[in-house]
């Protein structure tokens, strides 16, 4: 890990504070930076301190879950940085228990360009360099499955979605894409990979942040899906491309294929990956989308539920409504 300087007692400062539901209205400054399933990511402090992107995940009950991912959240960076040959952002983890017994784990990166990001990159480019952007990053992750194919006891799964990818040395006031354009992978807070086909990520913690009346049905009908979708390049992909709509680029949907099944025909074919189909990027849209709709409304009436009738605490910050 890094030696970034994380203030502990900012951390705990913070979280005393906060409102899940109005997270950026505590007694500590905090800028939302963006939302995932499981966290959200937060610069806190001052406005001309916030260096650090902090991403808060109260998904732990005992000490020992806590030590365990700490230990395969350094070890995957490790892996995709020291083995694989995937750049990500200098970084760094604290762990905090609040005074009511909350745990929360706070995943630390050096905070990048906000512009620098992808899903930012791509409303600011060309079409023509949005294709390269792309292609730069199918190489980057073809660097996973090559190393899968010469590794029997190890094995790297990604999300590759362009909101994961940084440009490095981005230049906000003359933005583009070029050949030489290099990248940090950002999303390194769920570390899949699996040892001796052993998945080292307790699945259980995706299910933390599930509807508690739905944890069954999560459990029976998605885990398995969403633990095994990111070892498989073609679905990662698929996925690649499908989030163009949810980023507001469908336009680009049929050009993007083109290049992907380009790059699998001539720069990897050794890795014997199926074409991609419209069909199949509509269809795997249409239903991720639907899903991802479902589980936030069920999530609010979680919410409601737990705050509102058991006057219990809700730890877990929704986003508002999302573009798709």
């Amino acid at each position: 890990m890094s030696d970034l300087k994380i203030d502990k007692e900012l951390l705990l400062e913070f979280e005393k504070g906060l409102d899940p539901r109005y997270p950026d209205k505590g007694g500590i400054p905090a800028t939302v930076l963006g939302y995932g399933e499981m966290s959200t990511v937060f610069a806190i402090g001052e406005e001309g301190h916030q260096d650090l992107a902090y991403k808060r995940m109260p998904i732990f009950q005992t000490l020992e879950e806590v030590e365990a991912y700490e230990v395969i959240y350094d070890e995957y960076n490790e892996i995709l940085e020291k083995q694989v040959g995937i750049s990500v952002p200098p970084y760094d983890a604290a762990f905090i228990t609040t005074e009511s017994g909350r745990m929360v784990m706070f995943d630390v990166q050096k905070k990048l360009e906000p512009l620098s990001i992808g899903s930012r990159v791509i409303h600011q480019v060309s079409d023509k360099e949005i294709f390269l952007l792309v292609r730069l990053v199918l190489r980057e992750m073809a660097k996973i499955w090559q190393f899968n194919r010469s590794n029997n006891d190890l094995e790297v799964g990604i999300d590759g979605q362009i909101s994961n990818w940084a440009i490095k040395d981005y230049d906000p006031n003359n933005p583009r894409v070029t050949e030489d354009t290099t990248f940090f992978y950002i999303d390194t807070s769920s570390p899949l990979f699996k040892k001796k086909g052993v998945e080292q990520l307790n699945p259980e913690l995706f299910l933390r942040a599930a509807p508690s009346f739905l944890i069954w049905l999560v459990r029976w009908l998605f885990l398995e899906d969403v633990m095994t979708r990111y070892y498989d390049f073609h679905l990662v992909v698929v996925d690649l491309i499908g989030n163009f709509y949810k980023e507001q680029r469908p336009e680009l949907i049929d050009g993007l294929i083109d290049v992907a099944n380009d790059f699998f025909a001539h720069d990897v074919p050794e890795l014997e990956v199926e074409p991609i189909t419209l069909k199949q990027v509509k269809s795997y849209y249409r239903e991720d989308a639907w899903i991802w709709r479902l589980w936030l409304m069920f999530r609010k009436i979680d919410r409601f539920l737990k705050t509102r009738i058991l006057r219990k605490e809700y730890p877990f910050i929704l986003p508002g409504k999302i573009k798709r």
